[in-house]
């Protein structure tokens, strides 16, 4: 059944088969032609794939992945290559805005003339954003690449070596006769389990509608016809004969071969079921996703502001959940012509700046020894007259210093001294007999 929808126009459409001119060609570079490594081919066979047989890439941001798968000889497709992302900027959910960063989600068309042998990037293709779905939505931005290097802002980057074979991929089916390939990016592999996890994402409803054609690959193994009407991806429909699909106008009367609806609706009952056992289990926390376009506004303005040079957080701002907004504390400048001349005119002020302010500080201490030296003086003329005050009251309190002069006594008369002197001399004999007779 689904080898015969595989060969159908309506799944295989995508796939354009048809022969290249040789203007999609001739541009190839001699650095763009390596050839796929031999074990690659060699899976290749084993799988019944042909080296230029049809290509397709799935990329998966929350996984880091970016999967190659080829078609077979039954035309159903199979994968071939599994590479980790190296760098994708931004959060999970699409882009919104020039500059917001985001790389995007969605289901893009790759022709030979959006491949870039040459390069900032060692080699490029171009997803081709914004597609009919982002432009019906006023999605804006543009140069969203696959690229090596591994760099990003708002792209998804490889490695030098990852890109090589990545682009030697598309390379070789252009060169089968496909003449465009889908990419298809989404925020996680859509299962059940995930897509529980963000049920209250806000965006979810989006999510849920690249789910469809996410199952319809699925499914079928074949890429998706993708169409847009009413402003919202439809998958493998068909309009009737003499309408078309308009992406801002109203869907026309579609249908869907009956062996697709039949085996769609199969696949969504086991989904159902497995969704709500998820609902029940312990799951991991969901990673940070964009809260819409108020958020790629806010990342927009600072992008902008930063390639003019100005100063401003490492980081991309971060809109939380209550509306306030998260910034960085590190700053830093794009190094580019006009952040350099903005460096260069900020250095120029703040040396101005600088030279003022030491300017005044120079002033300012002069004037302070001025005052200092002023204060100085008058604390000592201070202390001078205190001591002066300290020792006139000390002079003041000291006792006067008296001598006592004995009163000169009076002689005796002359006759009581001949007297005494006579008396004494009668002592001394009377006392000089008695010594000698024993008395």
């Amino acid at each position: 059944m689904f080898a015969k929808l595989a060969r159908t126009g309506i799944v295989a459409a995508s796939i354009a088969i048809a022969g290249c001119n040789d203007s999609s060609m001739k541009d190839f570079a001699p650095e763009a032609n390596k050839p796929l490594p031999d074990k690659i081919l060699a899976d290749m066979r084993a799988k019944g794939m042909v080296r230029t047989s049809s290509v397709m890439a799935r990329i998966f941001k929350e996984e880091g992945k970016l999967e190659i798968w080829k078609a077979k000889t039954n035309g159903r497709y199979d994968m071939v290559a599994s590479y980790d992302i190296c760098k994708w900027s931004g959060k999970l959910g699409p882009k919104y805005t020039e500059g917001d960063r985001q790389a995007p989600e969605g289901f893009y068309t790759v022709r030979p003339a959006q491949m870039n042998p040459r390069s900032n990037y060692h080699l490029s293709f171009n997803i081709g954003f914004p597609n009919a779905y982002d432009r019906a939505n006023g999605r804006t931005g543009q140069n969203l690449m696959v690229h090596g290097a591994c760099s990003s802002s708002g792209c998804y980057s490889m490695t030098d070596a990852q890109i090589e074979q990545i682009y030697a991929f598309g390379r070789d089916a252009f060169q089968g006769g496909q003449t465009e390939f889908q990419v298809q990016a989404f925020p996680f592999r859509m299962t059940a389990a995930n897509m529980a996890r963000y049920r209250n994402d806000p965006n979810y409803e989006f999510w849920k509608m690249l789910k469809v054609g996410y199952d319809n690959f699925e499914i079928t193994k074949v890429p998706p016809k993708v169409d847009v009407c009413e402003k919202r991806y439809v998958f493998n429909q068909v309009a009737p004969e003499g309408t078309t699909f308009n992406p801002s106008g109203p869907c026309p009367a579609m249908s869907q071969p009956d062996s697709l609806r039949t085996a769609y609706v199969d696949y969504e009952k086991s989904y159902d079921a497995a969704f709500g056992s998820a609902l029940k289990s312990s799951t991991p926390a969901p990673k940070p996703t964009i809260a819409g376009i108020k958020e790629a506004s806010i990342v927009s303005d600072w992008s902008k502001r930063r390639a003019r040079g100005e100063r401003v957080p490492i980081d991309p701002p971060s809109l939380n959940a209550d509306g306030s907004v998260t910034e960085t504390m590190r700053m830093g400048r794009i190094d580019s012509p006009a952040g350099r001349k903005m460096a260069a005119l900020e250095a120029e002020k703040a040396a101005k700046q600088k030279a003022q302010e030491q300017r005044l500080a120079a002033i300012e201490a002069a004037k302070q020894a001025k005052e200092a030296a002023k204060a100085q003086a008058l604390a000592e003329k201070e202390a001078a007259k205190a001591q002066a005050v300290a020792a006139k009251e000390a002079a003041k309190q000291a006792p006067v210093a008296t001598a006592t002069i004995a009163a000169p006594t009076e002689a005796p008369p002359a006759e009581t001294q001949a007297a005494s002197a006579d008396e004494s001399r009668v002592t001394k004999l009377k006392n000089k007999l008695l010594g000698m007779f024993g008395g």
